[in-house]
């Protein structure tokens, strides 16, 4: 190509107008199809073909990066929805059991003292799913062995708040509301699922935990869509697992 030529698509190139938004894209593939076509000549002159072709691959990846850009705000909208709504999780983990009477009581003031704040609390009893024990284990691993765990335990987006004690000297300063505030609100009607026990039968065992299989010459297997209990977390009420 000459240095006319050249000189030519270098200033096309900086004719065309920066895309801002979707209607500046429309109007610029508008404008360019209602450009007529010069008439045909008797011979094609090069310099203008190169120029023709250089001009709409111009306009081509300047709709890609008007595209791009404005698909971006959106798709990372989503994932920051997301991440939010996670940071306001308020997570509990007690025991519904009445072995030892002083972690029962425990667990049942925490319990009134959240469900009080009118915000939504992720429980997880460990009485019905003896997993969250080892869960629990892997976020608190400065007290190295399950057995030197107490209940119960709250965390709030993600970092511990504590255990009762420190529940409830947070409470009567008044700093909790503090500390929980722009959770979820809690719905106010119970679950017609579970009647709010945050449980129900596993619908693939209905509660047995066990699931005939063909394979192996036939026989009852673990089933392992449900814990030991042949229970899973209601779907109606209870936040997935994070």
């Amino acid at each position: 190509m000459s240095s006319p030529d050249l000189v030519a698509v270098a200033a096309l190139c900086c004719a065309v107008p920066v895309l801002t938004s979707p209607e500046d894209l429309q109007a610029l593939l508008l404008s360019d199809a209602a450009t007529p076509s010069p008439p045909p000549a008797a011979t094609c002159s090069p310099s203008s073909s190169s120029v023709r072709v250089f001009h709409r691959v111009r306009v081509a990846a300047s709709a890609l990066r008007a595209l791009r850009t404005h698909q971006a705000p959106l798709s990372s909208a989503g994932g920051a929805a997301a991440a939010s709504e996670a940071d306001r999780r308020v997570v509990l983990y007690f025991t519904s059991l009445h072995v030892v009477r002083s972690t029962y009581e425990d667990c049942r003031a925490v319990r009134a003292i959240l469900r009080g704040l009118r915000v939504a609390v992720d429980e997880r009893d460990l009485a019905m799913d003896p997993r969250y024990l080892q869960e629990l284990a892997a976020l608190l691993p400065r007290l190295a062995s399950p057995r030197r765990i107490t209940l119960p335990q709250v965390f709030v987006g993600g970092r511990h708040l504590g255990g009762a004690d420190e529940v409830r000297r947070l409470h009567e300063a008044g700093d909790l509301r503090r500390v929980v505030a722009g959770a979820v609100a809690a719905s106010l009607a119970a679950c017609g699922r579970c009647g709010g026990e945050r449980y129900v039968l596993c619908g693939s065992c209905n509660g047995s935990h066990k699931r005939y299989s063909v394979k192996g010459g036939g026989g009852f297997r673990t089933c392992a869509g449900c814990n030991e209990n042949g229970l899973v977390r209601c779907p109606d009420c209870s936040p997935p697992d994070v």
